[in-house]
């Protein structure tokens, strides 16, 4: 299977993106992946949505036997293959998405777009019937570069920012000795409340004890206490 390879020191100017087994002809793959390549990000992202409506042929420049003369194309061959044209166009969209986040520009051209044979899984008829086919899984691999000369955006540091606004070790010290401070006299408060809230309750206490404590202990209805000798 053949990859692109990046040189050493270079990765930082390229974007990659990759699809494994994929179930699609692997012919039709090809053709797609030909035409976007060599063309700027934005024309090959028209394209193939333009592909994928079905309102633009693919040209194929081989693997034509039998195919009809398109008129978009100029007379040339082409045909529709949307299935292939989505699964291009959704790796072209991962990659990127990935340059934009390695920080490269928009000015991007498609270096490499590749289809390649994976694997072949071989599917037998059933009953012991002599009957084999095989069902064939393909790769696609798309790279993009910035153009030369393509200016980045300023990147955002936002880390930086954040290190800034952060207090430091003293201020964090003195908040936290402020906020125990606090705690502390409100806990204080706490306990003096309750120790004054305490004393009203035994004096509510004492107070009902004494109020239902009769004076003359020979009531009504009671025998008089009788002395022991």
């Amino acid at each position: 299977m053949y990859s692109y390879i990046i040189e050493k020191g270079k990765e930082g100017d390229f974007a990659r993106a990759r699809v494994e087994g994929v179930d699609a002809s692997i012919k039709d793959l090809v053709e797609v992946c030909g035409n976007i390549r060599y063309k700027p990000v934005d024309k090959a992202v028209k394209l193939l949505e333009a592909a994928a409506d079905g309102s633009m042929p693919i040209l194929y420049r081989s693997n034509n036997k039998h195919l009809g003369h398109r008129r978009e194309l100029g007379g040339r061959k082409g045909r529709y293959p949307k299935k292939s044209v989505k699964i291009v166009l959704g790796a072209l969209k991962s990659a990127i998405a990935n340059a934009q986040q390695k920080g490269l520009s928009e000015e991007l051209i498609v270096t490499h777009a590749c289809a390649n044979k994976l694997a072949t899984y071989m599917r037998y008829a059933p009953k012991g019937r002599r009957n084999v086919s095989a069902m064939e899984t393909a790769r696609v691999e798309i790279v993009l570069k910035e153009k030369e000369g393509a200016k980045r955006p300023a990147k955002k540091h936002a880390h930086k920012e954040e290190a800034q606004k952060a207090p430091s070790k003293g201020e964090k010290k003195e908040e936290k000795g402020a906020v125990k401070k606090e705690t502390t006299a409100k806990s204080e408060a706490a306990k003096a409340e309750n120790s004054i809230d305490a004393a009203k309750l035994q004096e509510k206490r004492e107070d009902k004890d004494k109020s239902h404590t009769p004076e003359d202990k020979n009531l009504p209805g009671r025998k008089p206490s009788q002395k022991v000798k």
